[in-house]
Formats: structure tokens, sequence, C-alpha cells
């Protein structure tokens, strides 16, 4: 359970950041280069990579390098972890949220009846 811990928190974090989500938005249409990446983003390229690198130590794209060139490309298993999590808190809050909505059916009949 620990390294689960670590892994869905290292995915956060990497998903905090709005260039980062860009990014993970960008890769689910396929692979690229990190200069095709970088392209849209006002900021220096060595600032880009590190969005890159926190990316790909959460485990959530991959990259290999052919010649000068790195390709980066998504590795969606990963967010399918935050995604399970996540399926998993809205289970367990709707689930409190009924069993709050029925005691409070409860209280308004009990309220009625008196």
């Amino acid at each position: 359970m620990p390294n689960t811990s670590v892994q869905l928190d290292r995915i956060f974090q990497a998903l905090a950041d709005p260039t980062r989500r860009a990014v993970v938005q960008r890769l689910g249409s396929g692979a690229a280069s990190t200069l095709e990446l970088a392209k849209p983003f006002a900021m220096a390229l060595p600032s880009f990579t590190q969005h890159l690198s926190m990316l790909e130590r959460a485990g959530m794209v991959r990259s290999r390098k052919t010649g000068r060139v790195r390709i980066y490309r998504l590795a969606p298993k990963r967010l399918r972890e935050a995604e399970d999590w996540i399926h998993d808190q809205r289970k367990l809050w709707e689930g409190r949220l009924d069993q709050l909505d029925a005691y409070v059916r409860t209280m308004k009949r009990d309220d009625d009846e008196q």
C-alpha cells in the first residue's frame, strides 16, 4: 500500500501543473518530440524539460532517444491508477451522501409527524 500511495502522490503532483496537464493532453493524440511538445509554451527549453522529467518520474510518460531527438509517449497505466483512486473516492462519498440524504428524510418525516 505505501508504494501505491507514493505513486499516487507523484501522479497528482505531476498533474497539479497546467503545463504538465497540457503535455499529457497533447500526448493523448500521439507521440511527440521534446521540441514539438515545447513549442506552444513560452519558456526556455531547460525549464520545459524539467516538466517532462517530472512526468517521466511519475511514470506518466515514457521517452526514447533516436539519434539526437527524444520522443515522448503517454503511459496510460498511471492515469488509470489515478482514475481508479478518484472513482473509489467518488463511490465512498456518494454512499455517504446517500446515507445523509436518508437521515435527513427520516428527520423531516419525524418532524412532520409531530
